[in-house]
Order: structure tokens, then C-alpha cells, then sequence
């Protein structure tokens, strides 16, 4: 029987900096392909066979229509739901909050779902084909037996193959040790000066980041039980939150890995890799995302047609 190896991509968000539009179903491709053809093609490729989408159920239909029916007939696609709602404890706090509980939450909603070694991503991010092998490779041959604490893996790209030249962007700058992350700094307002320099805000300090920094881009593989421990995690989470102020925070992947990695309860390895992301963080980014697959096209690393 074949194993089944997973690729949850999280697609439930509206993006405020894209003029409230459903940015994951932006056409960008020379012949109206989303960024999620272009994911969901290079997953197949590296060797995924299930692909579950996380979305809000006021969007299912239109999912469906864009991209999940015709995706289907070439990988199993299954459908899991993000409400804000969705809570194992104090139910109420999710009548009161205005949006769902973040990353940490949308992977949650596919417990039920998969079965096996999955990996995560976002789905309004282009990721390339080289970092989807690398992770798939990763995934397929992940065995936790005889391991002291269960390890984990996110891909790392180097921060220079992921700005914008179209305003700030926030990422987690990874600290890696022998080939494993040692410590995850969320750094905020990331972009090239004139000078050449990369800098970000961490902790409200200004500081320099090397080109070549690993970055984490929500680009993560986790092995068998990770969804019970993220469970866990949420109810901790979820017996914190302030009712008087509930929207004040979100329950997320990288700060969830962050705690576990901080406590010793697990290893992440860093899989490193020269893809160039790009993404549409604003509404401008869309004119280069197009312009970048235009030139993958050209260059013969798609084909005109990508669902051929």
C-alpha cells in the first residue's frame, strides 16, 4: 500500500493589505494558473499524494469551483474547515472573537483528516519546485523510532530570496546549529536599505540580517503524533486567553515549534534551500509574481499549460 504523505495548505485568510480580496485566488499564471497550481503541481512532482485545504466554510464552494474540482483529477484533495468557533475548551471565547485562532488552529482542523507525515504551507506563497523535493525526501524517510524527543523539519531559505520589493515583510530568522534550529526570532518590518543591508525589527531593536540567513516561511514537516502535541499546545493556549481581550493574539505554527524546541520536547531540522520565494503580501506584489512565472515559463521550468 502506498504511503501517504500529506501537504495541508492553509487557504482560509483574507488578506487586509490586499483590499479584502481572496488573494489565493488571484490568476497569475500566463494561462490564469493561481499560486496554488503552481504548489500543488510541484507537490505532486516531488512525490505528495493528498492534499488537504484548509479554508473557511463560507468559501468552500468557491474553492471548489476555482481549483479544488479540477485539482482533483490528478492528486486526492480532502477539505478541512477553520471557524473560530472550532475550541476543545471555554466555547465561548469563540462567539466573541472576531477572526480564528491562527496557524496553529488551521492545522488543527485537519486532525481528523490526515494520517501520517504531512507538511504545511501557506497558500498565497510560491515556494519552488527544489524546496518541495527537499521536504517531500524528508518526509518519506522521517522515522522517529528510538529518538529521545520526536524531530521535526521546516525549510529554510535564505532571507534574500524572500523580500518584497513592494514594502516590509515580517520573518522568523532561524538560528541553526549542526543542521538543526536552535531558536526562531518572529522579526518584523524586514526589507533591503539603500545601502544594500537587509535589516528588521526584533524586540524593537533595529538589527542587520545576513543575505544568507535562514528564514522560515511556514514551510513545515511533522512526523506521526505532532497533531496530538499541537493539541495540547491550543488548550494551553486557549485557558490563557483574556476574555476582555480576546483578538489580542493568535495561536501559531512557528511560536507553537518555538516552545516545544525551548522545552526540549523536540528537534527541528533545517532543510535548506536556494528557491526563491515570492508571494502576494500586497496588491502590488501581483504584477511581479506574474512577471517571475512568466520567466520560469520562458526558461522551460513550467509549461505554457501547466495542467496539461
Amino acid at each position: 500500500m502506498e504511503k501517504e504523505i500529506t501537504l495541508v495548505i492553509m487557504a482560509a485568510g483574507i488578506g487586509s493589505r490586499f483590499g479584502q480580496k481572496i488573494k489565493q485566488l488571484e490568476p497569475v499564471g500566463p494561462n490564469g494558473e493561481l499560486i496554488i497550481d503552481y504548489s500543488v503541481y510541484d507537490a505532486v512532482r516531488a512525490g505528495f499524494n493528498h492534499i488537504v485545504f484548509v479554508i473557511r466554510k463560507d468559501i468552500e464552494q468557491l474553492v471548489r469551483e476555482k481549483i479544488g474540482d479540477r485539482l482533483s483529477r490528478h492528486v486526492r484533495i480532502s477539505y478541512a474547515f477553520q471557524e473560530k468557533t472550532d475550541i476543545p475548551i471555554r466555547k465561548g471565547l469563540g462567539e466573541i472573537r472576531k477572526k480564528p485562532w491562527g496557524t496553529g488552529q488551521a492545522v488543527l482542523s485537519a486532525k481528523d483528516i490526515v494520517k501520517g507525515p504531512f507538511a504545511v504551507i501557506n497558500a498565497d506563497d510560491f515556494y519552488g519546485a527544489e524546496a518541495y523535493r527537499i521536504i517531500y525526501d524528508y518526509l518519506n524517510s522521517a522515522d522517529n523510532s528510538g529518538k529521545t524527543v520526536p524531530e521535526y523539519a521546516m525549510c529554510g531559505f535564505k532571507i534574500k530570496n524572500t523580500l518584497s520589493d513592494n514594502g516590509t515583510v515580517t520573518r522568523g530568522i532561524c538560528t541553526v546549529e549542526n543542521g538543526l534550529l536552535r531558536g526562531l526570532e518572529e522579526t518584523k518590518e524586514i526589507r533591503r536599505q539603500e545601502n544594500g543591508i537587509i535589516t528588521g525589527v526584533y524586540n524593537g531593536e533595529t538589527k542587520e540580517i545576513a543575505d544568507e540567513a535562514a528564514a522560515s516561511m511556514n514551510m513545515w514537516c511533522f512526523t506521526g503524533g505532532y497533531m496530538d502535541t499541537l493539541s495540547e499546545q491550543f488548550v494551553q493556549f486557549l485557558s490563557k486567553v483574556d476574555e476582555n481581550n480576546v483578538d489580542s493574539g493568535e495561536f501559531l505554527v512557528p511560536i507553537a515549534v518555538d516552545e516545544l524546541l525551548t522545552a526540549g520536547k523536540c528537534a527541528v531540522k533545517v532543510l535548506p534551500t536556494d528557491s526563491k520565494w515570492f508571494g502576494m503580501t500586497y496588491a502590488e506584489d501581483v504584477e511581479a509574481v506574474k512577471a517571475s512565472l512568466r520567466e520560469y515559463v520562458d526558461k522551460g521550468i513550467y509549461a505554457e499549460k501547466l495542467w496539461c
